[in-house]
């Protein structure tokens, strides 16, 4: 009986050994009821996953080629937005000041503030720090309060809290708070504090691209040499002639390219080159309005999918571009106006 008693504590004692635990925040000693790789503490509400504290840090090659990655981009784009810029003006200025004055000095006015608008939001996204974490007290039970780490999780390559909707960017190598991604672009990630400018940075250069187009158009038409087609009017109807006319037309548009200036050929590459940049932009910056709108991020919905982080409306929108209270009252309603600014003042606080 002495035996069989000892060998049923030694089982008891073992089993209880096998579900104790640490909270990282607090400090404090866990009993588990059964063992469970991911546990939240019932005092400072911090979240432990234990599959996640064995991480490997990012080896020094790999952190250096992020960077030289990112510099590269980032020097690749501000060469490109001075180019579009300088050549720009230089390529459609003869034509558009053949109008009249006005029209060219409205020009020049208008492509100075489209320029200083996408410059400037592009250094504030790229240059701006997405949005560090504050430094809150964690590790020792005296010095943490009560829910003071509520849903926090332990970062292993900051070896640090990380804040729930934050996430740790290996290019960066620092937690970002509401990361939507990071913009090799910008060299720099897409967070909570810069994640505006990027939006200003994105339509600015839509705007941007979609007068180059149409400028570019304009001054082409007037710089492009005569069109010399011989057997046009000699064509009759049917298949075959419309197939000659499109072989007619192409022809003569090519023998008339090889007779371009320098500014018409800059013309041609600027057209092309807007267009595709419109294109581009418009895809992503439908895509990160999309995302603001159902009150989420992008690498969230990645993370997580089928997970409702927020409540969707034209309010995240709203709320998002800082609008004041009477815009709200204007276009929600006074009532959802209301429900609106109460939610977010709650999680604000």
């Amino acid at each position: 009986m002495d035996e069989a008693a000892v060998r049923e504590e030694n089982y008891v004692s073992l089993m209880l050994e096998d579900h104790k635990t640490t909270c990282w925040g607090c400090g404090l000693h866990l009993v588990l009821e059964s063992y469970s790789p991911i546990f939240k503490c019932g005092w400072c509400g911090a979240i432990t996953d234990q599959c996640k504290t064995l991480r490997k840090p990012d080896s020094a090659w790999f952190s250096w080629w992020r960077r030289v990655r990112d510099r590269l981009f980032v020097t690749i784009l501000i060469i490109f937005m001075l180019f579009v810029i300088c050549t720009g003006v230089w390529a459609v200025y003869p034509a558009v000041f053949s109008i009249s004055k006005f029209c060219g000095i409205f020009h020049c006015l208008l492509t100075s503030v489209l320029s200083i608008i996408t410059v400037s939001s592009f250094c504030l996204a790229a240059f701006r720090s997405a949005g560090a974490p504050a430094n809150i007290p964690w590790g020792s039970y005296p010095i943490v309060e009560k829910d003071g780490l509520e849903n926090y999780t332990y970062c292993a390559y900051c070896s640090k809290p990380k804040p729930p909707r934050a996430h740790h960017c290996r290019s960066c190598r620092m937690c970002v708070l509401d990361m939507d991604h990071h913009c090799p672009f910008i060299g720099n990630c897409v967070g909570a504090a810069n994640h505006r400018y990027f939006i200003a940075f994105l339509i600015s250069v839509v705007i941007s691209c979609a007068y180059v187009f149409l400028m570019t158009l304009y001054a082409g038409f007037h710089v492009w040499p005569p069109l010399e087609i011989r057997n046009l009017a000699l064509s009759g109807f049917g298949i075959g002639s419309a197939a000659s006319i499109v072989k007619e037309i192409v022809a003569a548009l090519a023998s008339s390219a090889l007779l371009l200036s320098a500014r018409g050929l800059i013309l041609i590459y600027l057209s092309f080159a807007s267009l595709s940049v419109e294109i581009g932009l418009v895809v992503l910056l439908w895509q990160q309005l999309y995302w603001i709108y159902e009150g989420n991020t992008y690498i969230n919905q990645i993370a997580s999918h089928n997970v409702a982080h927020g409540e969707k409306g034209w309010q995240n929108l709203l709320r998002f571009f800082s609008c004041p209270y009477s815009v709200y009252r204007v276009l929600l309603g006074t009532g959802n106006a209301g429900k609106s600014q109460d939610i977010s003042s709650s999680k604000l606080l």
